[in-house]
């Protein structure tokens, strides 16, 4: 029996007394992540933001298998929040509905939710109207004509049924009582409403495809709530992929539970503080490349120079050298030699001492 077919669905239970400390601890690391974005300037928030949804969007689109091309989606954002930023890259038509259905999400967190807004939302993810080489009913409900929907895994004739959503004839009801609940006071702290949208959103399936990421949107609109702020500093996607089996196997004995949801609100609580965590390395990062640009701000640098100087500060991996200088800035082997040449001639990098069959090159710290 799954917890949406129990008499009392959806009436979730929770021990405030085991839940006190730990959301103390995420509300007081909130304050203080949002207290030193505050603290910089307009510019570097900007960019810490954008860094932040970018991991947040490519992420959450990874835990679902789906690998989106990072610069595109950077590239997607940046244009959207009028940053300039050198090498823009053209984004493919599902990744500017991603990005745009996460921004509405974060950025217009105080507007209702809907129907009209969620089946947006599926559109944007779905341009094509299919998931993959499949047809999916864009912009509604699902409607079951092909089975119950279920979340499977194991090869064909050897599937383990993990879940099983509630019948299609259900959603409409389904969907009234959660979107009524989302946007009504309900005495909650946003931070456990986020929490409990997840699980509810992610029970019901409403969707053909999609319902994984859009129930993480949704998280993060609520979590936008509990701070009432449209910038985002931390991302839940990135740290949920990295504990991605834990993920769905809380998520799957939740729903093979009762309705006392206490385990999987301390798991929520738990991973959206080291998510916090986590965002210290990325403020570390953004805080780094404005210190570098800023002391290398005397120097002449082309466009094809900040993209891959961009690319170092982010934690380029291997060595840099002019084969893949070339392949990054999409040029000439002599046009990267040169450019490299003038990074060196202008103290910015230098020539390492390892040998080798390919001449590599490191930024000089400043």
């Amino acid at each position: 029996m799954y917890i949406h077919e129990l008499a009392d669905w959806p009436h979730f239970k929770w021990q405030d007394d085991k839940l006190t400390e730990l959301l103390a601890s995420v509300r007081h690391k909130q304050g203080r992540l949002i207290g030193r974005m505050e603290a910089l300037g307009f510019d570097l928030r900007r960019q810490a933001v954008l860094r932040v949804l970018t991991q947040e969007v490519v992420k959450s689109n990874e835990i679902e298998g789906e690998i989106l091309d990072a610069d595109q989606v950077r590239s997607s954002i940046a244009r959207r929040m009028g940053i300039k930023i050198a090498g823009l890259k053209p984004a493919d038509r599902d990744v500017e509905g991603v990005v745009e259905m996460m921004l509405d999400a974060t950025q217009q967190f105080q507007e209702p939710l809907s129907e009209k807004r969620l089946f947006h939302w599926h559109s944007l993810l779905f341009p094509s109207g299919q998931s993959g080489w499949s047809r999916i009913n864009v912009g509604n409900w699902r409607d079951d004509k092909s089975g119950p929907m279920q979340v499977v895994s194991g090869a064909i004739g050897r599937e383990k049924v993990h879940y099983q959503a509630p019948d299609a004839k259900r959603l409409k009801k389904e969907m009234t009582s959660f979107f009524k609940w989302f946007d009504a006071e309900q005495g909650i702290d946003l931070v456990l409403k986020a929490g409990i949208a997840h699980l509810w959103f992610v029970t019901i399936h409403p969707l053909d495809d999609g319902n994984g990421r859009i129930a993480r949107a949704i998280a993060d609109m609520m979590l936008a709530r509990s701070e009432n702020i449209a910038e985002r500093f931390y991302s839940m996607s990135a740290q949920i992929r990295l504990e991605r089996n834990t993920y769905y196997d809380m998520l799957e004995r939740t729903q093979k539970g009762k309705l006392e949801i206490t385990p999987w609100l301390e798991w929520f609580l738990a991973c959206l503080s080291r998510a916090i965590d986590g965002a210290h390395e990325t403020l570390g990062t953004v805080l780094s490349k404005a210190k570098f640009f800023e002391s290398a701000q005397a120097a002449t640098l082309n466009d094809r120079q900040k993209l891959v100087l961009n690319k170092l500060l982010d934690g380029f991996e291997g060595k840099l050298t002019s084969s893949k200088w070339a392949k990054l800035a999409k040029c000439s082997q002599d046009t990267a030699n040169r450019d490299i040449n003038d990074l060196v001639k202008q103290g910015i990098l230098v020539k390492d001492a390892a040998g080798g069959r390919s001449t590599s090159y490191s930024l000089i710290e400043h």
